[in-house]
């Protein structure tokens, strides 16, 4: 009997994730040409074409679009197969990039430190943070990512999740600013400045807005940023207000003054979310540990 060669199953996982032959070559590390020559043999040991040309680009078959999740999950077996048992873990000597999804506010309140506790524990492991342009499970059911931080959306109940800390938002300025010379500010001074939100999606309502509704006030907003560092650096520049995490807080950016809200909001949790194939997988779980006690252990520095 011919089996099948079982170096196709990673090149069919990486075609199928990447919708490519030129994405999958370069994460498999081989020439346009050698996986031009792959993808011919996936087709004629699947007997199906499994990427066709949709004008400049190249989309799955439907047979493709079908085996494309089982395909994720065998082949992250058979790799989980062939690592070393848990018994014989040994983190000092783990070489392997993690991939973390989270917002640019994460990755300055909690980058240095997680890189650091990583380095002492594991100096062959990299861990690589990457933006988050939206919110939901794809990247972590594709195996894009091995963990995602943030609050929890529309994830689907097979996501594994795991609360970091609580954290709230506060309101930023200037130093000098009228604001921070004030020893208490009410919901009008608040509302009599301009304000920096930041969002991915335009969106620049929010709770601060829902209680300012409850006592007749609105603020205008002067300026919308994708991210939280953009905020500071417009609100330490200008006479404008920014809505910043706690969290981002940590150390206090120079020339800058944090505030209280004069406003009841309601915290937000900010969670740690993995796919199960990564539920029982050591390294993986080392990981996790390592993002929980550099997130608690900073928060109760605050």
């Amino acid at each position: 009997m011919n089996e099948p060669d079982l170096n196709l199953l990673i090149a069919l996982d990486v075609l199928l994730a990447e919708g490519s032959v030129a994405g999958a070559a370069r994460r498999l590390g081989l020439s346009a040409s050698a996986m031009s020559r792959t993808l011919s043999r996936l087709r004629a040991t699947t007997g199906d074409p499994l990427l066709v040309r949709a004008g400049r680009n190249m989309v799955l078959t439907p047979y493709a679009e079908e085996i494309r999740q089982r395909t994720r999950n065998v082949a992250f077996e058979a790799r989980a197969l062939l690592r070393p048992s848990s018994a014989d873990f040994n983190v000092s000597r783990l070489e392997r990039t993690f991939l973390i999804r989270s917002n640019d506010g994460f990755v300055v309140a909690f980058g240095a430190a997680m890189i650091s506790a990583a380095a002492q524990a594991a100096p062959s492991v990299c861990l690589r943070f990457m933006s988050k342009p939206e919110k939901n499970s794809n990247a972590l059911r594709e195996g894009r990512v091995d963990l995602e931080i943030g609050v929890l959306g529309e994830m689907g109940p097979e996501i594994r999740l795991q609360t970091l800390f609580r954290d709230r938002f506060m309101g930023v300025v200037r130093k000098g600013h009228p604001l921070a010379l004030k020893k208490a500010i009410t919901a009008e001074d608040y509302v009599s400045f301009g304000h920096v939100v930041v969002s991915r999606r335009n969106n620049t309502y929010g709770p601060v807005d829902d209680a300012l509704a409850e006592v007749g006030l609105k603020r205008k907003i002067a300026a919308v940023v994708p991210g939280f560092s953009a905020a500071l650096a417009i609100a330490q520049n200008s006479g404008l207000v920014a809505l910043i995490p706690a969290s981002f807080l940590i150390s206090e950016p120079a020339g800058l003054y944090a505030f209280e809200l004069p406003l009841k909001t309601r915290e937000i949790t900010i969670s740690q979310m993995w796919h199960p194939r990564s539920e029982v997988d050591p390294a993986h779980r080392w990981l996790r540990q390592l993002v929980l006690s550099v997130c608690r252990a900073s928060m109760k520095k605050e």
